[in-house]
């Protein structure tokens, strides 16, 4: 049941974030050079805003979650995974699953600020 919950969380929570970003974003664009430099600086660049960044690791797990959910329906879907045991493994395997895509898709974005810097 926290999986279905969870599930409707996140796509709200994509729907209303996201909307709201990629309109911020669309409006930056079309101000000018000055307002999108001043938009990306919040996801990008030296200063490393931790709110920006917060925003973005907390969109990509929503993301992840709402994708591993998504899979789990559509194979309960299908009639298979109904039994107690494999529901709840299932259940708990989206969460974790979502976690670990949200670590490998950060560190592979990372890896590139924080090696470029050593340079």
């Amino acid at each position: 049941m926290l999986t279905s919950i969870i599930h409707r969380i996140t796509g709200d929570g994509l729907a209303i974030v996201g909307g709201l970003l990629f309109t911020w974003w669309l409006a930056a664009l079309a101000a000018g050079k000055d307002s999108y430099d001043w938009f990306l600086s919040w996801f990008t660049g030296p200063s490393w805003n931790i709110l920006g960044y917060i925003v973005g690791v907390g969109l990509t797990l929503a993301l992840f979650q709402h994708m591993m959910s998504g899979i789990r329906h559509l194979v309960l879907d299908t009639g298979a995974g109904y039994e107690l045991k494999t529901n709840k493994t299932s259940s708990i395997l989206t969460f974790v699953g979502a976690v670990v895509l949200t670590i490998l898709f950060w560190g592979l974005i990372l890896k590139d600020v924080i090696f470029a810097g050593a340079k």
